[in-house]
C-alpha cells in the first residue's frame, strides 16, 4: 500500500526515479568511501591522487575543475598531500607564474598500489548488475547529467 502523496503520473515517476537514484548513489558512495578510508586517505585526497595519477601534472585551477570543488578546499587537500610527501608544487618552465601540482615518486607508488585495489573493489560492488546493465546505467546517468548540467535557474518552475 502506497503511503506517499500522489502528484500526478509524471511527477510520481520522476520522484520515484530520483529517490532510487539518490539511495543507490548514497549506498555506493558509502561503500567506496569506507574502502578509501582503509588507505588512510580522505575522499578529496584520493580524488586528487587519482586525477593526478591518470592525467599527470595539473594547475590547481585545472584540478579544481576536474574535481568540481573550490580552490580553497583543493589548496588544503594539496597542502595535506604535500606534507605526506605524495605531491609537490613545481613552477612551469614556460610560464613561471604557473604552478603545477604533480605526484612525487612516493605518490606515484601509492597511486599504483591503491588504485588497482579500488578499481577491483568498485567492479566487485558493481557486479550485482550485468555488464550490459552497467553500460546502460552509465549511458543513462551520462545522458541525465549532461542534459542537466547546462540548465540555468530559469529551469526551475514556480
Amino acid at each position: 500500500m502506497k503511503t506517499t502523496k500522489q502528484y500526478g503520473k509524471k511527477a510520481d515517476l520522476a520522484l520515484s526515479m530520483w529517490v532510487k537514484l539518490a539511495r543507490a548513489a548514497s549506498t555506493f558512495g558509502k561503500l567506496t568511501h569506507d574502502q578509501i578510508r582503509t588507505f588512510g586517505l580522505t575522499e578529496p585526497q584520493f580524488a586528487a591522487l587519482e586525477t593526478l595519477g591518470h592525467l599527470g601534472p595539473l594547475t590547481l585551477g585545472e584540478l579544481c575543475k576536474k574535481q568540481l570543488v573550490s580552490g580553497g578546499n583543493m589548496t588544503v587537500v594539496i597542502d595535506n598531500l604535500a606534507k605526506e610527501g605524495l605531491v609537490e608544487r613545481v613552477r612551469n618552465n614556460e610560464d613561471r607564474r604557473v604552478i603545477l601540482v604533480q605526484l612525487t615518486a612516493k605518490g606515484k607508488r601509492l597511486f599504483s598500489d591503491i588504485f588497482v585495489k579500488h578499481a577491483r573493489f568498485v567492479a566487485q560492488i558493481a557486479s550485482v548488475l550485468t555488464e550490459a546493465e552497467q553500460q546502460e546505467l552509465a549511458r543513462l546517468c551520462k545522458k541525465l547529467g549532461t542534459s542537466l548540467r547546462n540548465r540555468t535557474s530559469s529551469f526551475f518552475l514556480t
